[in-house]
């Protein structure tokens, strides 16, 4: 095996268990993001930011000045599993990001 396939294969197996949690231990999320600039340009990430994130359990919104909009997945002991950026994604796909890492809506405004 050549000394480049074997620096490829190292970085595959790091990256690989430094991403590797049960999604079973995933027991809040946090979204942080700024509240204008970037976030103004994303309207739909925007959205999904003010109008749905509010609505679901164990999630909270942080607005940081100039941070990316990002989802970070946390642990009991809220020690950071993953962060997933949703610069990229349109409201929907923001909202599967959540629901696909077991995350539910409230059911309704009464419940705040």
């Amino acid at each position: 095996m050549s000394n480049i396939m074997k620096v490829l294969f190292i970085t595959t197996c790091v990256l690989a268990s430094s991403f590797a949690y049960d999604k079973e231990k995933i027991v809040s999320a946090r979204i942080e993001t700024c509240r204008g600039c970037s976030l103004n340009r994303l309207p739909e990430v925007k959205k999904f930011v003010m109008e749905d994130a509010p609505f679901y359990d164990r999630v909270e919104v942080k607005f940081i000045t100039g941070a990316p909009p990002e989802v970070i997945l946390l642990d009991a002991a809220d020690q950071e599993l993953e962060r997933i950026a949703l610069s990229n994604l349109n409201r929907e796909e923001c909202n599967k990001v959540l629901g696909d890492n077991g995350f539910a809506k409230k059911g309704n405004k009464e419940e705040f």
